[in-house]
């Protein structure tokens, strides 16, 4: 029978052990939206055999994983100190979570002890169960617009199977997010109050699948935190971005979204150097996009989320 695009489900949950399915669920529901999804990525091996004739040997597929690319909106849980349903993406993308009650859910970078989870993405009643994954997050926010984390996540290919009947997702779980707008979005970038056409920050994370004798497994294998700015452009004695860029000089991003607890949502990047400035126009007024390094200061720093 044929099938259905657009119904879809992903359940998503933490494994204890990693690459051992924790059975994620109805309610472990991520609701996203531009999904791209391979179902099996790795090598093919040519056989190369030398045969008294020519053709076609077919090849071995090697190193097997799959590949789903999606995004997913940027909002709190609905109350403050109690972590957004998308808190175990970021805890997979190698960020550690800390609740403080009636407060804020913090996610701060680590390098050891790096979180897996399962995936059950679910395609019109086929099923397709991902080990062992691992995640990059990329936050974009742009005005008029619904702020976005684009997530790609990389996981040890599991069962293919049918199912007989799509999972009872809803989107109870998920709060509504704000548009991205002067009243709702609030952003500093060196010291400066900014009039900004868009933001994007990427965690920066390298997904390398690792198939070896004795093990396969994926893994974070390296970060270098980067972003983009779109600003408006203003005269030289308010900010002077070329002056800036030159001397190489470092300075903190703040961007805050919300306005209500419970859907407050907050990155931090202490030391952000501005790459070479390039300008441009909206509307015919000048603008200038912003190239952004997120530098660590102390290590395990350079990006922050605060979800309040």
């Amino acid at each position: 029978m044929e099938r259905r695009w657009d119904k879809l489900a992903m359940l998503f949950k933490l494994e204890a052990t990693y690459g051992t399915d924790a059975t994620p669920v109805a309610a472990n529901a991520i609701i996203g939206t531009s999904v791209t999804f391979t179902p099996i990525e790795g090598q093919e091996i040519s056989r190369d055999l030398m045969l008294p004739y020519l053709g076609n040997q077919g090849m071995i597929l090697a190193g097997i994983y799959a590949r789903l690319e999606f995004e997913f909106e940027i909002a709190g849980s609905g109350t403050a100190g109690v972590p957004p349903r998308w808190g175990d993406l970021a805890r997979c993308a190698g960020m550690a979570e800390t609740i403080t009650a009636d407060t804020d859910v913090q996610y701060t970078i680590v390098e050891e002890g790096v979180e897996s989870g399962s995936m059950y993405f679910i395609s019109d009643k086929v099923q397709h169960v991902l080990l062992g994954c691992q995640v990059n997050i990329a936050p974009s926010l742009t005005p008029s617009a619904i702020p976005r984390f684009r997530a790609t996540l990389l996981g040890l290919l599991g069962t293919i199977t049918d199912i007989a009947a799509m999972p009872a997702v809803t989107t109870a779980n998920w709060i509504d997010p704000l548009e991205v707008s002067k009243d709702n979005t609030v952003m500093s970038l060196h010291g400066w109050n900014a009039i900004a056409e868009s933001v994007s920050l990427d965690l920066g994370n390298t997904l390398s699948p690792r198939m070896l004798i004795g093990a396969k497994r994926i893994r974070i294998s390296a970060r270098s935190s980067t972003g983009t700015a779109v600003v408006e452009a203003q005269d030289l004695a308010t900010i002077n971005w070329f002056d800036i860029a030159l001397k190489h000089q470092r300075g903190p991003l703040s961007v805050v979204h919300g306005i209500e607890a419970g859907n407050i949502v907050e990155f931090v990047a202490p030391s952000v150097q501005i790459g070479r400035p390039t300008q441009g126009q909206t509307d015919n007024l000048v603008n200038y996009s912003l190239p952004l390094s997120l530098c660590p200061v102390n290590g395990l720093d350079e990006l922050k989320i605060i979800v309040r």
